[in-house]
């Protein structure tokens, strides 16, 4: 019996918990969104080696940008 779509939501949901949880012990400071569509772009055939580098260089080139997400993401857990 196929799964359902219930069962593929609880099973997506699981591995961004998951992840979630890798991402905050490595302190990426990637939300639990933008671990959504790093998962959905490599399941969509994105190399990850490229996504991380291109992670990596918005991240210096923007940097003001990454505090902001970084002070969301610190006051979503409180």
């Amino acid at each position: 019996m196929p799964p359902t779509d219930d069962t593929k939501r609880r099973a997506a949901r699981e591995t961004i918990d998951i992840l979630a949880e890798m991402s905050a012990l490595l302190n990426t400071h990637l939300d639990r969104q933008s671990l959504s569509y790093c998962v959905s772009l490599i399941e969509n055939g994105v190399n990850p080696e490229a996504l991380a580098n291109t992670i990596h260089t918005l991240r210096a080139k923007y940097p003001s940008a990454n505090e902001s997400v970084a002070d969301v993401t610190a006051g979503a857990g409180r």
